[in-house]
């Protein structure tokens, strides 16, 4: 079969390439899927440059999120059920940017047949991480304040949309004035302008309370890390809890006991794979139907940019990475 491959860290349109390799067998407790689509996320291009928290042994092939035919199984009855369905992935090893993939059952999940096969391949990265966050781990109730940064993302701007859905109300951080306007439109209630390379965070709890009008903020979510989510730690009130879910800053977040202390503040990690492989196979199918009603009925979208075949992957990696290119960019592997 073909893959995307890379024997050695670096820029990824330098190092990727289309390669020859042996089709993988299932392993115990796995299934082999036949790959549709796969999006290009900023955590695949950061596994090929060697800067995330996951490093693979090379050679490797990345993608850790896509849509596929399950063909073969080793999982016992519920592998049984999944062949022949189409199934999104999620496979925290990677290796989804190839013809066929092997990943763990609980992490292929059927998907109903109705979704457009770009929405399908982008399905966890975003949509199912901003639902799981907002509503199953933090639950944050109608009425509260859920802050957030990096909010000009297709994540952030799912949360403003989940918040509006739902009835929470959402404190949205960016690093430019153009974004806090855009975001306003979209309906964010509430946007605060900061960039970690030079403001401030003990001046940003100041700002939050000024722009939420002195009501407690006691949910924050982070892909940032370093001052950014230093600043949003700092501006949580009374039992707040913080999840962070990236490392975009490579620094990390300074953590004030004291703070800890005085409002029983809580900083918890969030990875989207190891919580679904936490849930029983009832709780992960139930959120697969709420996420996929969503996405159905509109209410979230995963914004759609140029497809690519797997031997256009220089160029594909370099749209993936323009400002302004109009929606992420996909590898389209077959029908």
């Amino acid at each position: 079969m073909k893959a995307v491959s890379f024997d050695r860290f670096g820029e990824p349109a330098d190092v990727l390439e289309v390669r020859d390799v042996p089709t993988p067998e299932p392993s115990e407790g796995s299934v082999l899927v036949r790959m549709l689509a796969s999006p290009i996320n900023p955590s695949d291009l950061m596994t090929v440059r060697g800067t995330y928290a996951l490093k693979p042994e090379l050679p490797a092939t990345p993608g850790y999120e896509g849509v596929g035919i399950v063909e073969s199984s080793n999982a016992g009855l519920y592998g049984k059920f999944l062949s022949g369905k189409r199934v999104a992935v999620l496979n925290g090893s990677g290796g989804n940017w190839a013809e066929y993939a092997t990943v763990p059952a609980k992490r292929a999940v059927p998907i109903p047949t109705d979704l457009p096969l770009a929405q399908a391949a982008m399905f966890f990265v975003n949509p199912a991480t901003a639902y799981v966050m907002s509503r199953q781990v933090l639950g944050v109730s109608q009425g509260e304040w859920l802050l957030q940064s990096a909010a000009g993302s297709s994540l952030g701007r799912m949360i403003i949309a989940l918040g509006k859905h739902y009835g929470f109300r959402t404190l949205n951080v960016v690093r430019r004035d153009e974004q806090a306007e855009e975001l306003r439109e979209l309906g964010g209630d509430a946007v605060i302008v900061f960039d970690g390379a030079h403001d401030d965070p003990d001046g940003f709890p100041e700002q939050a309370v000024a722009a939420v009008d002195g009501k407690p903020v006691r949910f924050a979510i982070d892909p940032v890390g370093g001052a950014t989510g230093t600043a949003l730690l700092k501006a949580l009130g009374d039992g707040g809890r913080l999840l962070a879910y990236g490392t975009l800053a490579g620094e990390p977040i300074s953590v004030n006991a004291r703070d800890l202390l005085t409002h029983g503040s809580k900083v918890e990690g969030f990875w989207l794979a190891r919580w679904m492989e936490s849930q029983s196979l009832w709780g992960r199918l139930s959120v697969i139907r709420k996420v996929s009603k969503l996405l159905g009925e509109g209410i979230i979208q995963s914004d759609v940019g140029q497809s690519f075949s797997m031997t256009e992957i220089r160029e594909a990696v370099k749209k993936s990475e323009e400002r302004g290119r109009g929606g992420k960019a996909w590898l389209k592997f077959g029908e």
